[in-house]
């Protein structure tokens, strides 16, 4: 009876046993389920930092400005018989726009080259003269007197003949009736329409007929810190000792371009430092063979101040500030966010400089509601890419977030 009780009390625990196997491995398969079932962290553009090489650069703002520039006015008086400017059009050194009337200038011309030919012919009948009587006076057929004053009639005659000729070469104001484009460049409108009278400077002030402006090359002015001027421009001045011949590379970019599509180079540093503003007035000469930059337009100016190095880029999308400390989230090989603190310097080619934090080729999350820590799924994308993606949220994340680290829409 005894044994009988024994063998049914270690059935019993046999099957119980048993019973929390199979409950066991019950449980661990709802645990494998539910794992594979969870949800993937949200999807997050991401791209590779980039590594470039550079010149350091500053950025600074100036304006355009003609290097040579007139205000064409008149030499002579008169009434404008045509004119033949093209307004607002580019105009050559040379170039026929303004005919005052010739007519006047053409008579006082006749009149002294009339005067010119009547006193080369005196000088010609004096000269004879002259050469007679020296041929008389040693044999006592005329008397000293006489071979003087023929000697001083031939030389007054010469000599009024010199003067006519001044006055013949004098005699400009018929060329100075055509008014032509001293300068290359483009022309202003017109300020004086055919059939006016002008007056010249000789009478007071000339009329103001139109202004040229030469378009190329063009020159920008702008004023530097002086701590740039200090550090890099001060030392390239040519009377500098030991400075190298070359000059201080510019690049400009207007209101409407991106980036800095024109090139040019430093020709000009100001004498002093504006003790008011603590800065220096210097220029840079930009070509412009193609005519897109305008005199008086402001630029985007950027200063190169050292040699070439190599730099880490990135989106500047990608940059987030927490209490004013700027950071990046860089996915790590989990694919899990990590927070970076990283120290930003100037923008290059829409792409912003970083000084310190990242290397290349480390993945920086671009945009999105992230959270350190978090794991996500990224969608790799070019760092250079616009993005316009919509901005995704982690399940469970409230729309709006107050955390320390946490990184809210770049």
């Amino acid at each position: 009876m005894m044994k009988m009780k024994v063998g049914i009390l270690l059935m019993a625990v046999a099957v119980t046993a048993n019973t929390e196997v199979v409950l066991a491995n019950d449980d661990a398969s709802e645990t494998q389920k539910k794992t594979a079932n969870a949800p993937a962290g949200p999807q997050v553009p991401v791209a590779v930092a980039v590594s470039r090489n550079i010149i350091p650069s500053a950025e600074f703002t100036g304006s355009l400005a003609a290097i040579k520039t007139v205000e064409l006015r008149p030499r002579v008086g008169g009434a404008i018989e045509s004119v033949t400017v093209p307004e607002g059009s580019l105009v050559q050194k040379g170039q026929m726009l303004f005919q005052i009337d010739p007519r006047p200038y053409q008579v006082v011309l006749d009149s002294a080259q009339a005067q010119l030919r009547q006193a080369e012919a005196q000088a010609f009948q004096a000269s004879r003269n002259y050469e007679r009587i020296s041929r008389l006076v040693n044999g006592g057929a005329v008397s000293r007197k006489d071979y003087d004053d023929a000697s001083s009639e031939k030389n007054a005659r010469v000599a009024q003949v010199q003067v006519s000729k001044a006055a013949v070469e004098a005699k400009l104001d018929l060329s100075y009736s055509r008014v032509t484009a001293p300068i290359d460049g483009r022309i202003d409108r017109i300020l004086v329409t055919e059939g006016n009278l002008v007056s010249s400077s000789q009478g007071g002030a000339a009329t103001l007929l139109t202004t040229i402006v030469s378009s190329d090359p063009l020159y920008v002015y702008f004023d530097i810190d002086e701590a740039t001027y200090l550090n890099t421009v001060s030392k390239a001045r040519p009377d500098v000792v030991g400075r190298s011949n070359e000059k201080l590379p510019v690049h400009i970019g207007l209101a409407n371009e991106k980036g800095y599509p024109h090139g040019g180079a430093l020709d000009f540093v100001g004498n002093q430092i504006d003790r008011n503003t603590g800065t220096v007035r210097v220029r840079a000469i930009i070509p412009n063979a193609d005519g897109l930059l305008t005199p008086g337009a402001f630029a985007r100016v950027q200063l190169g101040t050292g040699s070439e190095q190599k730099v880490i880029l990135v989106n500047d999308q990608a940059v987030g500030t927490d209490q004013g400390n700027k950071y990046v989230l860089v996915v790590d090989a989990n694919n899990k966010a990590q927070y970076r603190p990283i120290v930003l310097g100037p923008m290059v080619d829409g792409l912003r400089v970083i000084s310190d934090g990242l290397k290349a080729g480390e993945k920086i999350i671009i945009k999105g509601l992230v959270r350190p820590g978090m794991a996500v799924t990224p969608d790799i994308v070019s760092m250079q890419t616009l993005l316009s993606v919509p901005e995704r949220q982690p399940e469970g994340a409230s729309k709006k977030s107050n955390g320390k680290n946490e990184g809210g829409s770049k």
